[in-house]
């Protein structure tokens, strides 16, 4: 009876729940009552009426289908088929296509690539270790050739520590995205060579540009940053903030104003990561960078990053900076911790050309005479300008006016380069991934300086260089 008396009294207590409810509520219940009554009667799929194919119309139809091509077409004369073929040694007079040529292409920036020394410890390396290592660091692929390189850089550079990667494209691409996470803040150049563009893309990091050089565009973006910061304190107090740069930039051979950087890094509270592939071993007294040539204190730069593929005339590339720092890619620095490890053939030919830039500091004073001499010479090329900063090995002659479309542009200049090219002088033109590039430069003819050019041999590109542009372009 007690039994019965309580389910009536729930009964009753529902019943005026439901007077009492309001009505929207209960058409919203009614609505949700019909649509599950909907789904528990419907079926979930139609058979669709289908007339049934013959054999022989079914391979008909099979022969007929086309499927998607895997990739798009390519023309055939596009460049990446049409590649020039170099037999000997690319010095600065170099064999392109059967023809010898003086070398205006190659980044031997201090003419190691051929030198005694360098390859009298490459072969003693090579016969003391083999070929390759055929395992990343981490997996019997540590070899103590590697550690002396390690530490020779560190000390080179006056930091504490360096890391040592076995190419030199992943070394900033690996270095960011070890550091930099999904919700961190990287402020980056928007002329920032294509190496630091996929690193920050592996990083998923929240990429801000800004104006090439310009640093008062820089300082907006932190300045807005800063205003987000206080909207938000407790998500901006573990959301890290970098400026990621480089020394002299490969796209435009532009140096970074880093005293202006180092400022807005104290005073924004950020990270500066500097890339010095193209001014390591170039600027400063002794080939340091870009710190050595302002004159900054390393230990303001959080992290340094260079290819020794240039001026080591080597393989691979390098980190620098505190311990702490470094020993955190010997853990997430993914072309260190996956990828083969340096061949120690390569290893000892770097650690032979510190060598060589610690006994011959001119050698940088000379690189940076014929730099300046080049530069000048270049001046008032008909239809080109020169772009990039007098001392950089590497400067970009770029059309004063487009012809209407950057194809045009680019086969108009291809004609410059093949003019020079027939007459023995060996340049070449700024590749891009078009589709890639966030901030596609302009199409160039990149000119590259060596010690090992003599003034003569700068002369007669530059010379050669007017007379294209006369030809082709007038």
């Amino acid at each position: 009876m007690a039994a019965a008396a309580g389910q009536q009294w729930v009964l009753v207590e529902m019943v005026q729940a439901f007077y009492e409810a309001p009505a929207y509520h209960l058409i919203l219940e009614g609505i949700l009552i019909l649509w599950i009554i909907r789904l528990l009667f419907s079926k979930t799929y139609k058979l669709q009426e289908r007339s049934d194919l013959t054999l022989k119309e079914k391979e008909e139809l099979i022969e007929e289908w086309q499927p998607e091509p895997l990739v798009p077409p390519v023309p055939k004369d596009h460049p990446a088929l049409n590649y020039n073929i170099v037999s000997g040694p690319p010095t600065h007079i170099i064999t392109v296509n059967g023809k010898e040529c003086i070398n205006f292409a190659s980044f031997n920036f201090l003419g190691l690539l051929d030198n005694e020394k360098v390859k009298c410890a490459a072969q003693a390396s090579l016969k003391k270790y083999g070929v390759g290592t055929c395992g990343p660091r981490g997996f019997y692929g540590t070899f103590d050739v590697h550690l002396e390189l390690e530490e020779r850089l560190a000390k080179f550079m006056r930091t504490e520590e360096a890391i040592i990667y076995s190419y030199g494209f992943a070394t900033i691409a690996s270095a960011i995205p070890a550091y930099s996470k999904r919700g961190d803040i990287v402020f980056v150049d928007e002329a920032a060579c294509f190496a630091i563009q996929k690193g920050l893309q592996a990083s998923r990091s929240n990429i801000k540009l800004f104006k090439h050089n310009d640093m008062a565009d820089l300082e907006r973006l932190l300045k807005e940053q800063e205003t987000e910061d206080q909207k938000n304190p407790r998500k901006a107090r573990v959301t890290r903030r970098f400026i990621v740069v480089e020394g002299l930039y490969m796209n435009t051979g532009d140096i970074c104003p880093l005293p202006e950087l180092i400022k807005l890094k104290y005073k924004y509270k950020v990270r500066i990561f500097l890339e010095e592939s193209l001014s390591f071993g170039v600027l400063g007294e002794h080939g340091r960078g870009i710190t050595e040539h302002f004159g900054i204190n390393i230990d303001d730069i959080d992290l340094i990053s260079a290819n020794m593929e240039n001026s080591l005339a080597s393989i691979g590339g390098f980190c620098c900076g505190r311990s702490f720092i470094i020993d955190h890619q010997r853990l997430s620095g993914q072309g260190y911790c996956f990828s083969a490890s340096l061949p120690p053939l390569l290893a000892a030919a770097a650690i032979e050309a510190l060598n060589i830039m610690e006994d011959n500091p001119d050698i940088f004073q000379t690189l940076r005479a014929k730099c300046e001499h080049i530069h000048k010479a270049l001046q008032g090329i008909s239809g080109l300008k020169v772009v990039g900063e007098s001392f950089s090995p590497a400067l970009h002659l770029q059309l004063e006016e487009s012809c209407g479309s950057r194809e045009n542009d680019v086969k108009l200049l291809k004609r410059v380069v093949d003019y020079c090219m027939n007459s023995g002088v060996a340049l070449t033109q700024a590749c891009y991934l078009e589709k890639e590039e966030k901030c596609l430069p302009p199409p160039s003819i990149r000119v590259v300086i060596t010690v090992e050019q003599t003034e003569q041999e700068l002369d007669k590109a530059a010379s050669l260089l007017k007379e294209a542009a006369q030809s082709v372009l007038n």
